[in-house]
């Protein structure tokens, strides 16, 4: 390893600190000084990474980064201890080295000689975590979404960019280069002028039952576990995966799969940031379950004179006309563009798609182009940089802010106005219906959320004149586990 820039000695000091402080409620010092911060690393130096959160798509992470060899899987972090035997085994197998296992972040951020984390942990600690690396000097691999709530997403951005990091989103269409072809097609005009931008985020999610509250059992920390979320009950409903489905620690499908499809959305609709307006509507249908957050759902986004709209639906693969469905679609005033193929709006043949100078992509993927420009220090060398992780994960966090705060409406009862405001919403709220039915649900004796329609100032990033939505944008963090408001 090169010699670490002098200030680096006192990272493990100032960030011990930080931690202290804020368990006390004292306002958090920054850190000053960090190594990553203009560091080149050489071209045949080793890059020690941890890998933070290692079941699941973690282990997706520690095959990546261990069986390169200009990497090493320094750390190995996860709260529940009987992950790490075989994670280690595979480490020790494929990269030549034994990985420290440790059950807190903290404790592999105090150490100097680690360069970058990369986190596979529940949403709710996405944003925590990243922010405490940048700030500890590492750059950061963080999977979808980024954050949240739409604030600590700002702060991630924040915390990058004074502290020179390299911040990677787990996007990984942004690393594709036929992606990055479509969506120069549906921006060249060739096709017509782009009017709605559609995401699919339709996948099987089916009920995960009751489970009783119990003692966590011994091998998990429940405390680090819940990190900045508020302290409740362990349930095995939390643990490992079905999280994504309670509101303190995950965003629903529209956050876990739906944040790729999102990010497309997005990326299509030339110089989109955020939205100035927003609404949706959905709900946990079809069954009774512990979890909360929409099964379906359907989202509406004002960009300029271009929509944005997200469709979700779970109760899908069991019956005819409604499969699974993960996709986007362009529909121009000639007609969709989708699957590389442009369908004109006459009738006629389909044809594939080219035109328009396409977005470049750094080579290696979404690991390798991060890899790259750790070494490069340039942003421009990340395919998904912490900027576009923010915007696209914020869109999902806007759909359910909405979706939240709207009163019952009955399938049954006369349907809201908005639904005729472009006939691609008609559409899919009809597909939402039929995809009920199919599953045997009555829909006279069925209610969803209606949200109200927000308006939103993308630059200040704050909705107009609703004070709730506006207090959704954040959350109450439980110290140590604060995202700080100066990073």
């Amino acid at each position: 390893m090169t010699q670490r820039s002098s200030g680096s000695q006192q990272t493990r000091r100032h960030f011990l600190q930080r931690s202290a402080a804020a368990a006390a409620g004292i306002a958090l010092f920054n850190i000053s000084g960090t190594r990553a911060s203009g560091r080149i690393l050489g071209s045949n130096e080793r890059i020690r990474i941890g890998v933070v959160g290692i079941k699941g798509r973690g282990g997706s992470h520690i095959q990546e980064f261990a069986q390169r060899k200009d990497v090493e899987v320094a750390y190995l972090v996860d709260i529940d201890a009987t992950q790490f035997d075989a994670r280690k085994k595979y480490v020790q197998e494929k990269g030549g080295n034994d990985p420290q296992c440790v059950d807190d972040v903290r404790r592999a951020l105090e150490d100097d000689s680690l360069d970058a984390i990369s986190i596979a942990t529940c949403n709710h600690t996405h944003s925590l975590y990243t922010i405490w690396a940048c700030q500890a000097g590492k750059d950061v691999y963080v999977e979808k979404p980024m954050s949240h709530n739409v604030w600590e997403g700002r702060k991630c951005v924040e915390a990058a960019r004074k502290y020179e990091c390299m911040v990677q989103h787990g996007t990984q269409q942004r690393s594709s280069e036929s992606r990055a072809r479509e969506i120069a097609a549906v921006q060249s005009g060739k096709y017509g002028k782009l009017v709605v931008s559609k995401g699919y985020c339709c996948k099987p999610r089916w009920s995960i039952g009751f489970e009783p509250v119990e003692n966590p059992p011994a091998h998990i920390n429940f405390d680090v576990w819940l990190g900045p979320a508020p302290l409740q009950p362990y349930h095995a409903n939390l643990v490992h995966y079905n999280w994504h489905w309670f509101w303190d620690f995950g965003c629903g499908d529209v956050g876990n799969q739906g944040v790729h499809e999102m990010d497309v959305a997005r990326w299509a609709i030339k110089g989109a940031t955020l939205p100035t307006r927003v609404w949706a509507l959905g709900g946990r249908l079809g069954y009774k379950d512990q979890g909360q957050t929409p099964n379906m759902q359907m989202a509406v986004m004002t960009f300029g004179d271009q929509l944005l709209l997200f469709e979700t639906r779970g109760l899908v693969d069991k019956f005819d006309g409604y499969p699974a469905k993960v996709t986007n679609e362009f529909y121009t005033t000639e007609g969709m563009i989708a699957g590389g193929k442009f369908y004109p709006k006459n009738g006629g043949a389909a044809e594939q798609i080219s035109g328009g100078e396409s977005d470049r992509i750094a080579p290696g993927g979404p690991f390798g182009s991060f890899l790259n420009a750790m070494r490069t220090r340039k942003t421009e060398d990340l395919n998904a940089d912490v900027e576009v992780a923010h915007y696209s994960s914020a869109l999902c966090h806007l759909a359910n802010i909405s979706n939240r705060l709207g009163p019952e409406q009955g399938f049954g009862e006369p349907q809201p106005k908005r639904l005729g405001e472009h006939p691609l919403i008609g559409e899919s709220f009809a597909k939402i219906e039929g995809n009920l039915k199919a599953a045997g649900v009555d829909l006279g004796a069925t209610h969803y959320q209606l949200g109200p329609i927000l308006d939103f100032d993308p630059d200040r990033e704050r909705f107009e004149g609703n004070v709730e939505a506006e207090r959704m944008l954040t959350r109450d963090y439980r110290r140590p586990w604060v995202v700080p408001a100066r990073v």
